[in-house]
């Protein structure tokens, strides 16, 4: 992934470039207010960069040169928020399904045995999103993301609303989700501690750009 952006936001302007790796995860770091999220929607296209490009795989999403500006369900790009934002009136297998229907054509895609597996949710498959808990809607969520066979997996905090114990019992989930399927990971947070846990690769933001 090749990202540079720009984007001014009233008085609080963006400017970053930076690569991340083809298969492993990246974690954008820094404290609330210093552009993270808005980086991420940047490479989903929910927000509009002013200027620069992004290429994940050597796809271009967006060239403000070469006039470039994929939207979002063309980009082929899984994102996890924050809450899970399942749809409630589907059921797990609904949810997860819904997923896999928005996989890409061409190749294989990801096996939907293979994810209910790893994220442990088989019991779940019937139940509606109301009956979850909190790390139950964040697994779903993970699932749904990867089952659409994405280029690359957009994470927006996706722990923030998980107490402690929670968070420890998800982040192998995302470890493994990465290790096992191949798919780049771009992770948002402002604990540093849970970034170290996923991974050393680590972007640290300060006011719209990138520091040392």
């Amino acid at each position: 992934m090749r990202v540079q952006l720009q984007r001014r936001q009233g008085t609080f302007f963006i400017d970053v470039v930076f690569q991340s790796d083809e298969d492993g995860i990246t974690a954008l770091f820094g404290p609330s207010g210093a552009g993270k999220s808005s980086i991420i929607n940047m490479v989903a296209g929910l927000q509009r960069p002013d200027a620069g490009s992004v290429f994940i795989r050597g796809r271009c999403l967006f060239d403000s040169t070469r006039g470039v500006n994929l939207p979002p369900e063309k980009r082929n790009v899984g994102y996890v928020f924050q809450e899970g934002l399942l749809f409630p009136h589907l059921s797990v297998r609904g949810n997860l399904l819904y997923g896999r229907g928005r996989e890409q054509s061409g190749g294989e895609g990801v096996d939907f045995d293979q994810v209910i597996a790893l994220l442990g949710i088989a019991h779940l498959l019937s139940r509606k999103p109301e009956t979850l808990s909190g790390g139950e809607k964040q697994r779903v969520a993970f699932g749904r993301a990867v089952l659409s066979n994405p280029d690359v997996l957009l994470m927006d905090e996706p722990l923030a609303s998980l107490d402690e114990a929670r968070k420890t019992e998800m982040l192998p989930f995302i470890k493994e989700l990465n290790a096992r399927f191949n798919i780049p990971i771009l992770y948002v947070s402002h604990s540093l501690e849970e970034i170290l846990a996923l991974t050393g690769k680590v972007i640290k933001l300060a006011d719209g750009r990138i520091v040392s």
